[in-house]
């Protein structure tokens, strides 16, 4: 936490159609929402850049060796003239392809990386939870670790004592607080660090890829989490890949590629032109490798995608045996006749677990003039196994050549969580049979 200061199963598819400153150089910022005053963070035309040497010397004899080499440099602008504010009490995402200046941007909001230009300024007190296993002693037991980052965060010796219970409780690490963290998996030390970011009474809570670590169970108590933390009127900036998220819970969203401010708006927007710079990118790297590209066809995009309930209600998360919508929209750009509706759930290391597609379950899904808004709803009954699974979402033409209109990978994710299972990638509604001969 900083003070105030300043620093330079079976399946159904339909188809209908329808304040603290940082100092570098810069005036004000841009991308303040309307109806606000103070705004909780303001980043006026920052940048950051790196120097990456071509010549690098690991000894010292090399550099006696070498003593009048000159060394010259790449110039990496991580962050290059981003403006934007953030209103008190609005939860912020910030999105982008790796490598965008995400986390870097971050840094410079926490001081962990001094700018080298613009202006930042931080109303309130802030917490931070930008990487994993920062701020932590691995030779110290999860007990030392929590108290001691507690305080560095902001909270007295005396609150950070009262508190511990509550950061071990929601880590559920009971049996291990005593264990030294260095014997810790990667997944129980986000859960104490985030467990101890959210004990600390601050008016701005920074958020980097927290739910890319951690099981469904924990991941699950995250999102529950935001949503108290946004009911409460929270500050909350979350960096993220998860669109599904970002849709959920942000108020407004910026997505940033190769450090530059692309835009700022509401998430779906975001999601979408997030979406499509993936979509592009794919098949710029796809040429740039010598395989054969088709044109992609102005034929249907995909304008979004998100799980819902049964009963249409839309989901980050979901139980065991509950049924499962998956909510697409597609427009068509040209006329086309029975396109194909398809989708695909994988989890965390890729596998697909689950797909389907209209042409099998539905059958002919009509023709669709230029125009035409279509609504893809595809239910199922959720038997998949405890565990977080990404969307994919294609829309191809009928027949055997399936060219290709739209394709979508991780349009958005939904964990998928259960009081027991039997550890398969699904787990389907069975009945065990038992005799006993004489």
């Amino acid at each position: 936490m900083l003070p105030k200061s300043t620093r330079t199963g079976s399946a159904v598819a339909t188809v209908r159609p329808v304040s603290a400153t940082i100092h570098g150089t810069g005036p004000a910022a841009t991308g303040t929402p309307s109806g606000t005053s103070v705004p909780a963070l303001s980043v006026s035309h920052v940048s950051k850049t790196f120097r990456l040497p071509h010549q690098q010397y690991h000894t010292f004899k090399e550099r006696a060796l070498h003593p009048f080499r000159k060394r010259t440099f790449d110039e990496l602008h991580a962050v290059d003239d981003v403006s934007i504010e953030i209103a008190e009490g609005e939860f912020f995402g910030i999105v982008g392809r790796n490598g965008s200046g995400k986390s870097t941007l971050l840094k410079c909001l926490t001081g962990i990386y001094e700018i080298d230009e613009g202006e930042i300024k931080i109303a309130g007190r802030l917490s931070p939870f930008i990487e994993l296993g920062v701020g932590f002693n691995p030779d110290l037991a999860a007990r030392d670790n929590a108290i001691i980052n507690a305080i560095m965060l902001g909270l007295t010796r005396a609150q950070a004592y009262e508190r511990f219970d509550k950061i071990i409780e929601f880590a559920e690490l009971e049996q291990f607080m005593d264990l030294k963290l260095k014997n810790y998996s990667s997944g129980m030390q986000v859960r104490l660090a985030f467990s101890t970011a959210i004990q600390v009474d601050a008016d701005t809570l920074l958020m980097d890829e927290v739910l890319a670590v951690g099981d469904a169970s924990f991941q699950r108590k995250c999102f529950d989490e935001f949503t108290r933390l946004k009911a409460a009127g929270k500050t909350i900036v979350l960096v993220t890949h998860d669109m599904g998220a970002v849709e959920r819970f942000c108020d407004r969203a910026m997505l940033l590629e190769r450090g530059r401010l692309i835009d700022v708006g509401d998430p779906e927007s975001i999601a979408r032109q997030y979406n499509d710079l993936n979509f592009k990118v794919a098949r710029r790297e796809q040429a740039h490798s010598g395989a054969a590209v088709a044109p992609a066809p102005a034929i249907a995009k995909i304008q979004t995608a998100h799980f819902e309930s049964g009963d249409g209600v839309p989901v980050v998360s979901i139980p065991q045996g509950e049924p499962c919508v998956v909510h697409i929209e597609v427009l068509f750009e040209a006329d086309a006749v029975n396109p194909v509706f398809a989708v695909a759930l994988r989890n965390e290391f890729g596998v697909t677990a689950f797909a389907a597609h209209s042409e099998l379950m539905y059958g002919d899904s009509g023709h669709f003039r230029a125009g035409q808004l279509a609504t893809v709803k595809l239910r199922f009954d959720n038997w998949l196994g405890p565990a977080r699974y990404g969307l994919l979402v294609s829309v191809t033409a009928d027949g055997p050549a399936a060219e290709i209109y739209d394709l979508r990978d991780d349009l958005s994710s939904i964990i998928v969580y259960a009081s027991e299972t039997a550890g398969g990638i699904v787990d389907l509604p069975h009945t065990f049979e038992v005799e006993r001969g004489s």
